[in-house]
């Protein structure tokens, strides 16, 4: 089994790669969820992850993240530490309910500084509280949680993102649910870290949305139908494609064997390209 890797000192690759797959299989006891998916995410790039439910997106950014190891394959982060990584679940897998304040969620993001159980600074509570502000929650920082609405709570997580200052995002789902306000405004906070440079890979479900907002999509229907410029991944039969194949599987089928000989199909820029 590969596991993941992470590559210093390649700047080459570094200056338009973030993170590569190599003939990736990600499997749930023994049952294929990705399947053989090569290519490469931009760096400092919006990349959007899309494709039928069950297509393995959420599974794909848990891999990512490091929270479960291919069966095949492998994940390389090119010149990119692992704690560089910001991963923001769906908030359906997010407990809430407890008594816990605003701003002390927000402060998670920031265990690089102070660690885990470390204690927390002044300044960190300062850059907590600018956080807030800039995600349209300024005063918030002493109220709990569970008093909060959905848009209010997900305006948390992304201080939290804000605070926590990766140079990698992940999101699972970030707009799911919320109203027309709030995703306008967390997307306007997604566009600034294109701006800096960060990369965001961003699970989602409204084409028009991916569109409008995210110039890279990944096309994914447990294998990779299209990856590429937005515009060339997102036509009429891609998405034919995508929603043609088959999103259950034989719980009694065998892993699937690849000729290692076939070299996989590389994410080629502005290019949808086809993998097989």
């Amino acid at each position: 089994m590969s596991h993941q890797h992470s590559h210093a000192g390649q700047a080459n690759e570094t200056a338009d790669c973030a993170i590569r797959l190599h003939n990736l299989t990600l499997t749930y006891h023994r049952h294929p969820v990705v399947h053989h998916v090569s290519g490469s995410f931009q760096a400092g790039e919006l990349t959007a992850i899309v494709g039928p439910n069950g297509a393995g997106k959420s599974t794909l950014l848990k891999a990512i993240v490091g929270l479960m190891q291919p069966n095949h394959g492998q994940i390389d982060l090119l010149g990119i530490d692992r704690r560089e990584l910001a991963y923001l679940p769906q908030q359906a897998a997010i407990e809430r309910d407890f008594p816990l304040a605003v701003q002390d969620v927000v402060l998670l993001g920031d265990w690089r500084h102070s660690g885990w159980f470390g204690r927390v600074s002044r300044t960190a509570r300062q850059r907590a509280d600018a956080a807030l502000e800039r995600v349209g929650l300024a005063g918030f920082g002493k109220r709990s949680v569970d008093e909060l609405s959905a848009g209010q709570f997900q305006r948390v997580l992304f201080a939290r993102l804000l605070l926590q200052d990766a140079r990698v995002i992940l999101l699972d789902e970030p707009f799911t649910a919320l109203d027309a306000r709030t995703t306008a405004d967390l997307l306007a906070l997604v566009a600034g870290w294109r701006r800096e440079g960060r990369t965001v890979i961003a699970v989602l479900h409204d084409f028009e949305q991916v569109r409008a907002h995210f110039p890279q999509t990944l096309l994914l229907a447990k294998e990779c139908v299209a990856w590429g410029a937005t515009a060339q991944v997102l036509n009429a039969a891609n998405i034919a494609r995508s929603n043609g194949m088959p999103q259950s599987w034989d719980d009694n089928a065998p892993i699937c064997h690849r000729d290692e000989s076939i070299a996989p199909v590389e994410h080629v820029h502005d290019h949808s390209a086809l993998h097989h």
